[in-house]
């Protein structure tokens, strides 16, 4: 099974899902350092989004967000792609400067993100494909 998603920064990525139920901000609500979730009345509060497909409803905050992701790709703590309900250019932003500071890349996908397991391993194909696997 495969959802089709639209596509905000090309790349290819395989992992395990983490899809949050709620918004999250990376300013604030991730450790840039470790990749744990430090939002605390967030429910995915401690868990790690490091290697994981992160697929979340939208970003929350401030322009710093993009920092922040950028400080995550260049520590090795990233997700290893980022799926979105609804696009968050600043998201793709920090993403699209990570690339062009050559820490590395991430695809970025706006899709239905409630059409997503709660769990399972996806791959993310450059056409922004997402596919359950």
């Amino acid at each position: 099974m495969s959802i089709p998603g639209r596509v905000l920064v090309a790349g290819e990525a395989e992992g395990p899902l983490l899809r949050l139920d709620e918004p999250l901000s990376f300013w604030g609500g991730v450790d840039p350092a470790t990749g744990l979730v430090t939002q605390p009345r967030h429910p995915a509060h401690g868990r790690s989004v490091a290697g994981t497909v992160l697929a979340l409803p939208w970003g929350i905050g401030s322009s710093s967000s993009s920092a922040v992701l950028l400080e995550l790709i260049h520590a090795g703590r990233a997700p290893v792609a980022l799926l979105m309900g609804e696009a968050d250019a600043i998201l793709a932003l920090g993403v699209v400067v990570a690339r062009e500071m050559g820490y590395g890349e991430i695809p970025v996908v706006e899709c239905e993100v409630a059409a997503l397991p709660g769990q399972g391993w996806v791959r993310v194909s450059t056409d922004g494909r997402v596919h359950l696997l």
